[in-house]
């Protein structure tokens, strides 16, 4: 009789922790870094991650424009976050990652990042003051406990950018 109260009692928790899982302050961020920044992005918006696969190059486009992934048939554009944004370039080694953002927008576009830094809590962090000049896809900061400071990314305005899709010379 003991088991049976213990697996209800399992069974209950675990209905209550799947109903809050579609909930956004649950946990439903991951935190990835892309050169020197710390970066959330709604996990419905994330997409799948993936090693570095080797990646084909394209003449006669910007310079944070990396190349072409191809990824179990499909071909992935492939955009270098932090030198899209003016910064350094991400190293292409075993730590890096592509984070496919666009299959969900109906865009095959991914991110190459400088690493995972898995899972975070919304309710863990604080608002913080944006940069009023911040793009469109960039209009929300927190900051953690342990005083590092978060951007959020909006994947959708992102992916709108005239910038972020004029990838050409």
């Amino acid at each position: 009789m003991a088991k049976r109260g213990s697996l209800r009692e399992f069974q209950a928790h675990l209905a209550t922790r799947l109903a809050g899982a579609g909930d956004r302050n649950a946990a439903g961020l991951l935190g990835i870094q892309a050169g020197a920044e710390y970066w959330l992005l709604s996990l419905a918006d994330s997409g799948e991650i993936i090693p570095l696969t080797p990646l084909s190059s394209v003449p006669l486009t910007k310079h944070w424009f990396v190349g072409i992934a191809n990824i179990r048939g499909n071909l992935y554009s492939v955009a270098d976050f932090s030198a899209f944004q003016g910064k350094e370039a991400t190293p292409q080694n075993a730590s890096s990652r592509l984070l496919l953002i666009g299959t969900r927008h109906g865009n095959n576009a991914a991110l190459l990042v400088t690493r995972m830094l898995g899972l975070r809590n919304h309710e863990a962090l604080t608002p913080v003051a944006v940069d009023p000049n911040a793009p469109a896809w960039a209009r929300e900061a927190y900051s953690d406990n342990e005083g590092r400071r978060w951007k959020m990314l909006n994947v959708r305005e992102l992916l709108a950018d005239d910038r972020f899709m004029d990838i050409g010379v």
